[in-house]
């Protein structure tokens, strides 16, 4: 039917229907729909056919829109007056008309999905998405899950984390080829096709006719809008415009393929048929349009450098166009074609000429492989030229999507994979050239790892499409075109090519998503299997990885240092890992068993003859050249890794599979130039050649690379150790190593390629490297358990590790595809068994620590492995730590307690294939060397260390521990033609020749030394002399000639062939006989044996003489049991004595050799030996040790200095706090306050023409308003429905008490009625240090003078304190004044209260003039200006008259009352503990009140308004007031505040304040405040409670102390209240109100006291900051009654025994009842006409709880979910960093500049709202923590943990988190104790754009 339509379409532009009235077109789509629908659905449907695509070629025509994609000024004319926007709605609209056919599209929509067989998810997301891994449910390591389909299957317990996509991916939810089944979610478990209906053949019967021209005008749409891009302008501009014009057509494609399954096999059906194709874009009809956009088409074809075939066979060949090769035609002939044509101009030399100098890019000719996968390309079908298009315009991200959305449908999954497969090579092609190479690398592999991890499909595509071929061959194309020569061993003639490192190719890495598909698909073993069996695409392959051998080659710069240091090593590493190591391993994946030998013995083959044509192309002899190296041999570890593998798992017999000696010798070569490199590296040798060569070394052996690079270069030359001749091997090592001069028994030798600074630390490098390779068992027999536990022990030991790091730290199979680290059920066994887990804990300088794992005791006993730490330290400081943290333990544990070596590690038995490694421990060159070195340690020769001796010890260890065991059969066969070195042993067993003496030795010397004076002894002295002279002579030296010669042996012996022994290079470069003409002969005597040297070395070490027993004189049984801990760990002596207890035990010779040693009385070591020049260095080094411990001596003393001052400075209470020092009457002398300027370190007392100033830092704290009334913390809202409102905070508690007062009453009197500074109040603290303030505004010019500063602006004023360093940014100026002084204030007077009470009055009735314009005064004004700017207006100016004076009193006393309130807090909302707090040490309120006070006192208060005389006379004239109507009145003084009245009343009196009179103000305050109680209490019960207590009350009134019984009192009140309206109007609404419980004397006892409590207690703080007087701890019950009696409100005779009465603590000034009674009267007054408010006004909440942060939930992930997607409530998008306030809940975006409000970003805005400038904030997608404060911010941490107890900053590793309570106590303590300055050391100014 389908092609019926198409064929009509083709004629179908004549028929005579396409001449409709347009404007009936318009009229009705709908109807017009469903008479078309009608018509298809008849049986014969030709016509209504014809109609459909008459109309369609109408609706879809595609010359409108492109004619306005090209051109702009026409667009206007072609597309009418709509312009192309309109015609496009128009087209969409009549394709959902069509499709709908007639019916609603919405319904149509509705209907088709309920056809959907939802089988699978196939959700696809784009880059940044957060989607989950389950590793326990994946079958492909790629396996990935969209949160919902995770979240509703079940996968606890399991190992998934949660990732941000960084290319996009899409849901596996129901595939279960790549998961397992158990792990689907509840929506995709069921199998449902069986259960879904048919779908009608009608619903998408006019989908198959409309989506065809739909697809098709898609099409011609990209043909037009493509223009090919001239040669350098990037095109993105064209390109991304008509992207965006085609938006709402792919967007309407894409929402059909969310229509589910139904509509998908629809367009399946539409994508892949090949007639409709054909019929539609053959371009033969007469459409000129068709036939335009056909040739677009072919020209976008060629000009990609690829061939439409069919063209070739019309045209001929005679016109190969520019970038089109020939060879697509003669390419099946087998000619030979360079590449060179393939690359397209514009692409020649794109950046060949920068930086490359003379190398010049390398063209190779490849004839090797078939030139059609390269260029041709045919498409037959929509969704192939759909594909095309969407790689020329660099995968758009919607085209990905829809192609990436059809993928749930199978047949289409098939198609699109063989479609990909069919375009690989154009899409390297188009990513090579593409400007933003990463976007298109991210999106091409979002696309090919849907494909490719499905086995199955990967299969199919193998076999069908030759997927690895073409792999493989674009691959090495892409590596061709930034091929150049290479440089290694022969420059001139050398025939191998590398890849250029500096190209962007490697350097961007642009390689990478090509060698991801390729590692992707060699994951599943049948195409691995399919490779390994193919030779031809191994050839090809080990020819792409040769081009990797020898890249980035360095060589020593010996002159001057580098200009430039390049960063390609880089580059270098990154490709051999991704591009030759990675698909290694994933070939090694699959040959683990028997049956897998023939692909090794392949991979080896052909390994091995792609080395050999490297060694040829280099032009390799036998020696490497100097001064070059390069790290890259992936040939070698190819061939290392395989031989592993064969002989480890799959039973090979290794010497099948190596080659002869002499390629195992050229082998050796270059992974031995690295090791020797390594050490010269390490000994700065090529310090010339800049930083970057060591970051080479230390890439090299870093846990990602290490056992891709040194492991398989280490294992290659033990096999090649174990296959060559062992004294060979050696020499080779000190050859290549450089040491070769030095092993010399003379004192003194000459190095001709050495200098003499170098020589020490490349004989350690030689010696290690030789333990190295003789201990190592990686690959020489160790399980993947023991490997594993290895690595782990070694990295424990270094440091403690977190477990994100060890997981990281622990070298694991690096194929990403593997999976998991080799088990990491094992893994997770492995730590527990060798590590215990240290929680995180919190120091109280606040650094966090995250949880970390420790070696368990039994690991430093058993298993600690030097060697294997060295291998894997990247840093030498690793190394010494290990040792430091080994040496810790064993002081610790009792084991040794000095500085011990190296322990002695057993190692795991070697594998029998690998046996032949230990001959090297029993060669004579071996011996020798191992001889001398003993020698010249025990003679103290220059430039030995004590790592060379500890080196040599071990190996001796090593020989002795890994000897033959029948010595006496190793005697006998040492004959025959090889015995070079007899004069120095006599066999090649270590055990025999340790007890041969050798007596003379004939070295080479300088003239100038020591050994030449002394006569040569007569060659009488031994027999031996002559044989040592014809053969010994100086034996150990010819090294080198010993190596030619072997060198020489072997060669002749491996080819028959008598001419290539003729070897042209000798090398005289080595050893230099001519060079040095004054070298002269000498015989030395040694009379020594390797046993005696050891011995005597005992004697050395121990520093006595016969200090060596043999120990099993004493105990015999320590021949039969040797296993001793007593020598397990130990130093040099004990080392020596466990190598002669071993030597002893291996044979009975060596055993009575050692006796008979011991018995001879060694002479001392003669004297003569050490020259002057020795003795010199000798006492040197006497001096420097004696120097150094000198210094440890003064280091030890200054740190105990600094830390005892650390501590007093942060504990000991600070001078100023300690002024009323206890004077006794008997000393009369006045003492100052004496402080200590800690700038000019003068101590003096502050003075007004000099003052002192303490260094204080003042903020704004919102701290107090956030206290609730309610125990249960506030929860983090996590639902939409949980919200926080902030009504029932203190401070809006208090500002809604403000703004009613100032309804109803005068302003002035109001402002005096309440206190501010709840929100934005401001805290002063101080460290306790003073300054002098001259020295501090000389500072603070350094400062500003200073330009390194970070973390605090100078210019507002701040700094850091002198002395200890904590941030600040005032100084609080000191009052001066003596002590005494003070004390005589503090002499109880014995006035009554009534004298008191006017002294008061009139105190505060003098005017205080500010005094003189001292210094003093001038700093006192300045502190209160920045008092006044540390908070922000709003929180300053509260009047109704902007800038009233009573706006700044309040303002005053309000700081006064802040940092009360706060200390209290800081001490938990009580006194009961007494004492000072540490909040008290910090205090400075002494200070602090002066200059308040100072201020206070030039605002006199009326004496009318004043408080005071409210409180302490009677008022005659009541009526005066309430007569004048229309002024406001005053505050009812019970609805003052009596705190602040307290504050008030004391700052307006003369300071400094006399004792006696602030306790005369706190009793008069004690009586208002206790009537307020009364009130309150009267106002909360019931009516019928009220009578009866003012029944009670009255017939006690007329008791002697009816003034302090509460009943009386409580009675009156009642009595008086009654006559207003307070109690009236008691409706039903009131009962709420009321509370339900009985009041019993006992809880109305306990309410008042309450009532009460929070006023004594500020009191109390008060009193004991102004008169310095202790606070007495005591149980919470007795608070009040102790802190009553602390404040003389108590009389003195009271007793305790019978209980706690509030009331008699009362002090009437005037009759109780009077003045009651005149309070009373003012609310009657004010309740005749407002009762409700008046109601409010008296009860106020006094209990404010402590204020705390918001709960946070247990799991992270249910804040995670709920927030990273919510939208912003400001500008409702979901922010890209979305915060939460943990204060108070409120959502935000940071940095979001859509929320920006007058240039402040929103954080910073909230942060000034919410915290007057202190913010504390979690970022949802990092789980971390930001303050911010002020104009600074710093990362706090995260209170969030994982199941390790370690911080996941920005999620990465996605594990489950969870709250650490202990953390977020300390950030609350933090905030709370405003401290986060002080702590938190990392601050940075953000610039308001947080």
């Amino acid at each position: 039917m389908a092609a019926a339509a198409a064929a009509a379409a083709v004629g179908g532009s004549q028929s005579p229907q396409a001449e409709l009235p347009a404007p009936g077109l318009a009229l009705d789509k709908a109807a017009t729909a469903a008479h078309l629908k009608a018509a298809l659905s008849r049986p014969d449907n030709r016509a209504g056919a014809e109609e459909l695509q008459a109309l369609l070629e109408r609706v879809l025509s595609a010359e409108r829109p492109l004619a306005a994609a090209a051109d702009g000024e026409e667009a206007a004319a072609a597309g009418g007056g709509g312009g192309p926007g309109a015609a496009e709605e128009e087209a969409l609209e009549w394709c959902k008309c069509l499709l709908a056919g007639g019916g609603g599209y919405d319904e149509f929509c509705a209907a088709v999905r309920a056809y959907d067989p939802a089988a699978l998810c196939g959700l696809v997301w784009t880059a940044n998405f957060v989607a989950y891994r389950c590793r326990t449910c994946g079958i492909s390591p790629c396996m990935s899950l969209c949160a919902e389909c995770f979240h509703q299957g079940d996968h606890t317990g399991h190992d998934f984390n949660m990732f941000r996509s960084q290319a996009g991916g899409a849901c596996d939810c129901g595939d279960s080829n790549v998961m397992r089944e158990s792990g689907f979610c509840k929506r995709h478990q069921i199998k449902s096709s069986s259960n879904i209906p048919c779908v009608p053949k009608d619903l998408l019967m006019m989908s198959e006719f409309v989506l065809p021209r739909f697809i098709f005008c898609l099409i011609q749409y990209l043909r037009e809008g493509y223009n090919e891009p001239a040669a350098d302008v990037p095109s993105e501009k064209d390109l991304n415009k008509v992207l965006q014009l085609l938006e709402p057509q792919i967007s309407f494609l894409e929402d059909l393929t969310k229509m589910g399954g139904a509509m998908r096999s629809v367009l399946t059906q539409v994508l892949t048929n090949q007639q409709n194709y054909k019929d539609l874009t053959s371009g033969l009809g007469e459409n000129a349009c068709a036939k335009k956009s056909h040739e677009k088409y072919l020209i976008a074809l060629k000009s990609s450098g690829l061939t439409y075939p069919e063209d070739k066979l019309v045209y001929g060949i005679q016109e190969p166009s520019a970038g089109t090769s020939t060879l697509a035609v003669q390419g099946f002939a087998g000619a030979t074609g360079t590449l060179g044509q393939l690359d397209s101009s514009d692409e020649e030399d794109q950046d060949g000429s920068q930086g490359l100098g003379k190398r010049k890019r390398v063209k190779l000719s490849s004839n090797t492989k078939d030139q059609s996968i390269m260029d041709v390309l045919k498409h037959k079908s929509f969704l192939e030229e759909l594909l095309f298009w969407t790689i020329k315009y660099e995968f758009p991200q919607k085209m990905v999507t829809f192609l990436l959305n059809m993928l749930p449908d199978q047949e289409y999954k098939v198609a699109f994979t063989k479609t990909f497969v069919q375009h690989y090579a154009f899409i390297m092609k188009t990513l090579k050239k593409s400007h933003e190479s990463d976007t298109m690398s991210n999106r091409i592999v979002h696309i090919s790892v849907q494909l490719f991890s499905n086995e199955e499909l990967a299969r199919q595509v193998t076999e069908e499409c030759q997927l690895l071929d073409i792999m493989v061959t674009v691959l090495l194309y892409m590596m061709e075109s930034c091929l150049i020569k290479s440089e290694l061993q022969d420059e001139e003639n050398s025939l191998h090519v590398v890849v250029n490192c500096g190209e962007a190719l490697l350097k961007n890495n642009t390689y990478w998503p090509l060698v991801s598909d390729f590692i992707n698909i060699l994951s599943h073993q049948s195409v691995a299997k399919r490779f390994l069996e193919d030779h031809g695409l191994l050839v090809t392959w080990m020819n792409f990885v040769s081009f990797f051998q020898g890249m980035n080659l360095n060589k020593r710069e010996l002159n001057e240092h580098v200009e430039f240091e390049s960063q390609t090593y880089y580059a270098a590493f990154a490709a051999e890992l991704e591009a030759c190591a990675q698909p290694m391993w994933g070939l090694l994946s699959h040959c683990k068993v028997r049956e897998t030998q023939e692909y090794t013995r392949n991979v080896v083959r052909y390994c091995l003859e792609a080395l050999q044509d490297w060694f040829d192309a280099i032009n390799f002899v036998d020696e490497p050249a100097p001064n070059q190296v390069t790290f890259h041999l992936p040939l070698h570890r190819y061939y290392a890794m395989f031989l592993s593998k064969a002989v480890k798992c799959q039973e090979l017999d290794l010497d099948s599979v190596l080659p002869d000696q002499e390629m195992l010798m050229k082998l050796m070569i270059h992974p031995l130039q690295i090791q020797a490199s390594l050490a010269e590296i390490h000994s700065n040798m090529w310090v010339r050649n800049g930083l970057q060569i060591k970051g080479q070394a230390m890439t090299y052996v870093q846990s990602h690379f290490c056992n891709s690079m040194i492991d398989p270069d280490i294992y290659l030359l033990q096999v090649c150790a174990s296959r060559l001749d062992p004294d060979y091997f050696i020499s080779s090592v000190f050859e290549r190593f450089k040491v070769v001069d030095l092993l010399t028994m003379a004192s003194q030798h000459q190095n001709t390629v050495l200098d003499a600074e170098h020589e020490r630390s490349m004989l350690e490098g030689a010696l290690t490297f030789l333990v190295i390779l003789l201990s190592l068992r990686l690959h020489l027999g160790m399980s993947d358990d023991e490997i594993l536990r290895a690595e782990m022990v070694a990295q424990l030991c270094m440091n403690d590790r977190t477990h994100s790091s060890l997981l990281d730290l622990i070298p694991e199979n690096p194929n990403p595809k593997s999976g998991i680290i080799p088990g990491s059920y094992s893994f997770e066994s492995v730590l527990s068994a060798v590590a215990d887990f240290k929680a995180p804990v919190f120091e109280p300088g606040g650094s966090m620590q995250q949880g970390m794992y420790t070696p368990k005791a039994e690991v430093w006993d058993q298993e600690f492995d030097p060697v294997m730490v060295i291998l894997r330290t990247v840093y030498r400081r690793d190394v010494q730590s290990a040792m430091d943290r080994y040496t810790a333990f064993l002081k610790q544990s009792g084991k040794f307690p000095g500085n011990p070596w190296p322990p002695y590690k057993k190692r795991t038995p070697l594998h029998p294939s690998y046996k032949g490694l230990m001959r090297l421990l029993h060669c004579k060159t071996l011996h020798i060397v191992l001889f001398t070195l003993l020698y010249k340690i025990l003679m103290d020769h220059q430039n030995l260390s004590e790592h060379v001796l500890c080196m040599v010890l071990y190996l001796i260890e090593l020989g002795l521990e890994n000897s033959a065991e029948e010595e006496s059969d190793e005697e006998a066969s040492v004959c025959g033609p090889e015995r070079c070195h007899d004069s120095w042993f006599p066999g090649s067993n270590l055990v025999s020749n340790m007890r041969h003496f050798i007596n003379y030795v004939r070295v080479r010397v300088p003239e100038t030394a020591p050994e030449v004076k002394r006569d040569s002894p007569a060659s009488t002295s031994s027999d031996s002399l002559g044989s040592l002279q014809n053969s010994g002579t100086a034996q150990v030296f010819s090294l080198v000639a010993e190596r030619r010669k072997k060198f020489q042996e072997i060669i002749n012996r491996s080819s028959s062939e008598a001419n290539q022994v003729v070897r042209p290079k000798t090398s005289n470069k080595w050893s230099a006989p001519g060079s040095a003409p004054q070298l002269t002969t000498a015989i030395l005597e040694i009379k020594e044996s390797i046993l005696s040297l050891l011995i005597k070395l005992h004697h050395k070490l121990s520093g006595k003489q016969n200090s060596y027993y043999p120990p099993w004189l004493d105990d015999i049984e320590i021949l039969i049991q040797p296993e001793i801990p007593k020598y397990s760990h130990g130093d040099g002596i004990t080392a020596v004595e466990r190598i002669l207890l071993k030597a002893a035990l291996q044979s009975r010779m060596n055993k009575r050799i050692i006796e008979e040693i011991c018995r001879k009385v060694t002479p001392p070591v003669p004297p003569k030996k050490v020259t002057a020049a020795e003795k010199k260095t000798l006492d040197k080094e006497e001096r420097r040790q004696k120097a150094r411990e000198r210094q440890q001596k003064l280091l030890a003393e200054f740190a105990s200095r600094q830390k005892s001052f650390m501590e007093t400075a942060m504990d000991v209470d600070s001078p100023e706090n300690d002024i009323p020092m206890e004077i006794t009457a008997a000393e009369p002398q006045i003492s100052e306050a004496v402080y200590d300027c800690v700038i000019c370190g003068q101590s003096g007392p502050s003075s007004e023409d000099r003052p002192t100033g303490l260094v204080v830092l003042l903020q704004a704290s919102s701290v107090l308003g956030q206290c609730r009334d309610n125990i249960e913390p506030k929860k983090l809202p996590i639902t939409e429905e949980e919200q926080i409102y902030p009504w029932d905070t203190c401070a809006a508690v208090h500002d809604v008490r403000l703004s009613l007062l100032q309804r109803y009453f005068k302003d002035s009197s109001c402002l005096l009625a309440v206190s501010i500074g709840w929100e934005g109040g401001v805290y002063v603290q101080t460290c306790g240090h003073t300054l002098h303030i001259d020295c501090h505004k000389s500072y603070m010019e350094s400062l500003r003078n200073d330009q390194v500063l970070q973390g605090f602006s100078v210019d507002k004023g701040e700094f850091t304190c002198p002395l200890c360093r904590q941030f600040a940014n005032s100084v609080l100026p000191c009052y001066p004044g003596s002590n005494v002084e003070n004390n005589l204030w503090q002499r109880p007077s014995n006035k009554n209260i009534q004298d008191l009470i006017k002294e008061v009055e009139e105190l505060q009735g003098r005017p205080g003039a500010f005094p003189s314009e001292t210094n003093l005064s001038k700093e006192m004004e300045s502190v209160m200006k920045d008092i006044k700017n540390t908070t922000q207006k709003k929180y300053r100016d509260y009047s109704k008259t902007p800038g009233s004076p009573d706006n700044d009193f309040l303002f005053m006393y309000s700081v006064a009352r802040t940092n009360l309130e706060l200390e209290l807090i800081h001490r938990g909302g009580n006194l009961c503990s007494g004492g000072a707090s540490t909040a008290g040490k910090r205090s400075c309120l002494n200070q602090l009140f002066h200059v308040l006070a100072l201020h206070m006192r030039l605002y006199s208060i009326d004496s009318e308004y004043n408080p005071w005389r409210k409180l302490t006379q009677l008022v005659e004239e009541v009526n005066s007031q309430l007569g004048n109507e229309e002024q406001q009145p005053e505050v009812p003084i019970l609805y003052h505040d009596v705190t602040s009245l307290l504050l008030i009343q004391i700052l307006m009196m003369p300071q400094p304040l006399r004792k006696d009179h602030f306790t005369c103000i706190v009793k008069v305050l004690f009586t208002l405040l206790y009537t307020q109680a009364l009130v309150a209490l009267s106002v909360k019960c019931s009516e019928e409670d009220r009578s009866a207590w003012k029944h009670t009350g009255a017939l006690k009134k007329n008791t002697c102390d009816a003034e302090k019984s509460h009943e009386v009192l409580l009675s009156f009140v009642i009595s008086e209240l009654s006559k207003g309206k307070l109690y009236h109007e008691e409706g039903t609404q009131e009962c709420a109100m009321v509370s339900p419980i009985a009041w019993s004397p006992e809880s109305m006892e306990k309410y008042l006291q309450d009532f009460c409590l929070p006023f004594l207690r500020i009191t109390s703080l008060l009193q004991h900051h102004l008169f310095g007087e202790d606070l007495p701890s005591c149980q919470e019950e007795e608070e009040f009654s102790v802190l009553s009696s602390c404040l003389g409100l108590l009389p003195t005779f009271y007793q305790t025994e019978h209980p706690f009465i509030s009331a008699s603590c009362l002090d009437w000034p005037v009759p109780a009842f009077d003045i009651i009674s005149q309070w009373c009267f003012e609310i009657n007054g004010f309740t005749e006409r407002h009762a409700e408010q008046g109601k409010a006004l008296l009860i106020q909440e006094s209990r404010w709880k402590l204020p705390h942060l918001l709960q946070l939930p247990e799991n992270y992930n249910t804040i995670f979910q709920y927030y990273h997607r919510k939208t912003c409530s400001v500008c409702t998008k979901v922010p890209k960093d979305p915060a939460v306030c943990l204060v108070c809940g409120t959502f935000v975006c940071l940095k979001g500049l859509c929320c920006k409000q007058q240039s402040y970003c929103e954080c910073v805005l909230h942060s000034q709202n919410c915290g007057a400038g202190t913010g504390i904030f979690l970022l949802i997608n990092a789980s971390v923590i930001i303050i911010i404060r002020g104009h600074r911010f710093c990362l706090w941490g995260s209170v969030y943990l994982d199941a390790h107890g370690e911080e996941d900053r920005d999620l990465r590793r996605g594990k489950p988190l969870y709250i650490c309570k202990e953390r977020y106590k300390v950030l609350e303590q933090q905030w709370i104790s405003h401290t986060f300055d002080h702590i938190n050391k990392r601050w940075g100014p953000h610039y308001n754009g947080l």
